[in-house]
């Protein structure tokens, strides 16, 4: 008996080998015959028309918003806080009043520095009358000379102290303007650091409140070292190039400007350099300190060849698209890309306007096969995009589909 289910079981597993092996004949015969390029008939892709349009080129960096002018307004002298003139938050221009310190104290030394002028006023005048009277007399030789230089020297003594008394009658004066606090910019109040009734002085390190200057404010930005030179060369040329602020999500326009200024030296660290762009902020919408998205359009393609992105394929040979011919074959075609503007991107070399590309079905295209274009997609227009939406022609490029015509 077990000699029979031995040679049973060899029998079955004969069997079922030989069904795997023709199962797999079958599946492979049906792959090559109807498989990924073995179909019969022509494939059915969609395709897009090769159009043109202005593309800007544009570079994005993340920045932060810098005011011109922040200035710690501080007591001049010591006194006594005695009045606020101004509310948080308040926007001032410069000159406005803003604090007061008692002036008694100043105005009482202002009145002592005066009254110290009129005295030594009225001793000068005697000290001349006298030197008169002994000239006079040393011209008759009726007195030494010698007291006539020393009556000299005493009128020039109270000139001196006249000086002196007027040197203090000014500063008296000045720190009664230094009682009347006002503001040195223009700009937004903060927090104020004191109350009334508290003694101020010079060496207060919160001083009384602090003013930000806000309109205009800065945003400081940083790019890439290789896409500066572009930006310098529009500048040399007199270009003005506008400065879109916009928020963490890169949804809202917080703010449009142009571009101040380029920093003179390259962060060895990262690699960037720092760029100023100005802007009015009349809406009030940068705050100091704040994170933005700074897009800088540096320049404008003008009737820039355009395919969607979907068309660009990658391959050993680099980028390339499947051109549809008038015969509805299609022919692997070598292009160089420029500068991605949304959904599209910019072709420089390979294609030309009027131009049908394949966008749709390129898994299962090779070199020369026949192909049905059931539909056309033209590139959208760029006209009216949004800056926001563009990258620079540095900035990668990625696909789904990435086969290579030469591994078909």
């Amino acid at each position: 008996m077990p000699h029979k289910w031995t040679i049973a079981a060899l029998v079955g597993g004969a069997v079922i080998l030989t069904l795997l092996v023709v199962w797999r004949v079958w599946s492979a015969s049906h792959v090559i015959a109807g498989g990924r390029f073995g179909a019969s008939g022509p494939t059915p892709v969609g395709i897009a028309v090769v159009s043109t349009g202005d593309v800007p080129v544009i570079f994005k960096g993340l920045g932060t918003v810098t005011p011109l002018a922040t200035v710690t307004v501080r007591s001049q002298i010591n006194g006594q806080l005695v009045q606020i003139a101004f509310h948080e938050g308040q926007m001032v221009k410069a000159g406005d009043f803003l604090a007061e310190i008692d002036p008694r104290p100043y105005q009482a030394a202002l009145e002592q520095a005066e009254g110290a002028l009129l005295r030594d006023q009225a001793l000068l005048k005697e000290a001349q009358i006298d030197l008169a009277r002994y000239q006079g007399l040393a011209a008759e030789d009726s007195i030494a000379t010698q007291q006539v230089d020393t009556q000299q020297s005493l009128v020039h003594q109270y000139e001196g102290t006249l000086k002196a008394d007027q040197a203090q009658i000014d500063m008296q004066k000045l720190n009664l303007v230094y009682c009347h606090v006002t503001a040195p910019v223009s700009g937004r109040v903060g927090l104020r650091q004191v109350d009334i009734g508290n003694y101020v002085q010079p060496g207060d390190a919160n001083g009384i409140v602090v003013i930000t200057e806000l309109q205009p404010v800065s945003v400081i930005f940083s790019l890439p070292e290789d896409e500066v030179p572009t930006v310098i060369q529009r500048m040399h040329a007199g270009a003005t190039l506008p400065v879109a602020a916009y928020d963490r999500n890169e949804t809202t326009v917080l703010g449009q400007g142009q571009l101040a200024a380029v920093d003179n030296q390259v962060d060895a660290t990262t690699g960037t350099v720092k760029l100023r762009a100005l802007f009015d902020n009349k809406a009030g919408t940068l705050f100091p300190n704040q994170f933005v998205n700074a897009v800088l359009t540096a320049d404008v393609l003008r009737a820039a060849v355009l395919v969607p992105s979907a068309a660009v394929q990658r391959g050993v040979q680099g980028t390339y698209v499947y051109l549809v011919k008038a015969d509805s074959t299609v022919a692997v075609t070598p292009v160089t890309l420029g500068a991605s503007a949304g959904q599209n991107v910019v072709i420089t070399a390979g294609l030309t306007p009027g131009d049908k590309v394949v966008v749709d079905g390129v898994d299962r295209l090779r070199d020369g096969a026949q192909v049905i274009t059931p539909s056309v997609q033209a590139p959208s227009g760029t006209s009216n995009a949004s800056p926001k939406k563009w990258q620079s022609g540095t900035q990668k490029l990625h696909h789904r589909h990435t086969q290579d015509p030469g591994t078909s």
